[in-house]
This record gives structure tokens, C-alpha cells and sequence, in this order.
């Protein structure tokens, strides 16, 4: 049974992985000691929600205790006030949610993992801070940082006209 449920899930999984690791070899490590959560819990699942949801959560919890065991993931307190030029959404329509993953994947891990974690998966500050034992403040700088870096990424490729600008604050 096992073997079919990792064949089944494994390559789903996999990619999920990909995302929150700095490479295969990473995501690989990631992916077999989640399925180990997965087998070793399997019991566990209520049957509340989708088996795949449950696995994916398991996998993302494992990819977030495999960086802050090796320290991965850095505290940065960077609180301003400034003009951030935010993505029209006619540019949106035109631009391929796999293109913007890749620029996702060029992040640092630390703005990576909270971008993806909030941007994605829907975790607020709070939940992020929790899960990553950093603070609050900190998982909003490293979001605000995370989106800034990708702006100017989407500057670079696509120009100034997926662009407009608006005044935001960051503080705790």
C-alpha cells in the first residue's frame, strides 16, 4: 500500500517540494522524509478535507523544519515607508502563472518560504511567524522584501508598463 500511495502522490509532491527547496537534491530529502510523516501518521487523517491537502500540508511542514534546523531562514527587520509600484492587473492577465513561479524560485529561501507561504498557501503573519519562529514583523518585512525583488525581476523581463505606483507602510 504504501508503495502505491507514494506512486500515486510522489511526483505531485515532488514539484511542491521543489518549490520550497534550493534544488533536487534538497527537494528529494524533503519529499522522503515527508512521506515517512505521511506513512508514520497515516491514522491520523480524519477524513476531513482532501487526502492530498493533508499530504501536501505534510510536505510543507517538513520542507519549513528542514530549513530551520539548518538555520535557513534569517531574521530581517527592514520597517519603511516608501512608494511600491504594484502590479497592474492587465499585466496580469497577460503573464503566465508558471513564469511568475520561476521568479518566485530565483527568491533567497527566507523570502521564498514566506512569499510562497503567504502569497500561496494563505498562512497570515501570525501562522507564518508560528511556523517559522520568527516574528511577526519579521514575516512582513521578508514578504514586502519578496515582492519588491519580484517587481523589479517582472521591471527587467517585461518593462515599466505592467506597473502602477502606490504609497504603503511597513511596521509591526
Amino acid at each position: 500500500m504504501q508503495k502505491q500511495l507514494f506512486e500515486c502522490y510522489s511526483n505531485k509532491m515532488f514539484g511542491v517540494c521543489l518549490t520550497y527547496s534550493r534544488d533536487r537534491t534538497e527537494a528529494e530529502d524533503i519529499l522522503h522524509d515527508g512521506f515517512i510523516k505521511v506513512f508514520e501518521n497515516i491514522n491520523s487523517f480524519k477524513g476531513t478535507g482532501s487526502f492530498e491537502g493533508w499530504i501536501r500540508k505534510i510536505m510543507i511542514n517538513t520542507a519549513l523544519e528542514h530549513f530551520r534546523k539548518k538555520k535557513k531562514l534569517y531574521v530581517v527587520n527592514d520597517y519603511t515607508v516608501y512608494e511600491q509600484a504594484m502590479i497592474s492587473e492587465d499585466f496580469l492577465s497577460t503573464i503566465a502563472a508558471k513564469e511568475i513561479m520561476e521568479l518566485v524560485k530565483e527568491l533567497s529561501q527566507q523570502y521564498r518560504i514566506v512569499f510562497l507561504l503567504y502569497a500561496v498557501e494563505g498562512y497570515s503573519h501570525r501562522e507564518i511567524s508560528r511556523r517559522l519562529r520568527i516574528s511577526e514583523g519579521t514575516s512582513k518585512s521578508n514578504l514586502s522584501r519578496a515582492r519588491a525583488i519580484l517587481q523589479q525581476k517582472i521591471k527587467v523581463n517585461y518593462g515599466e508598463t505592467a506597473f502602477k505606483t502606490k504609497k504603503i507602510s511597513i511596521s509591526q
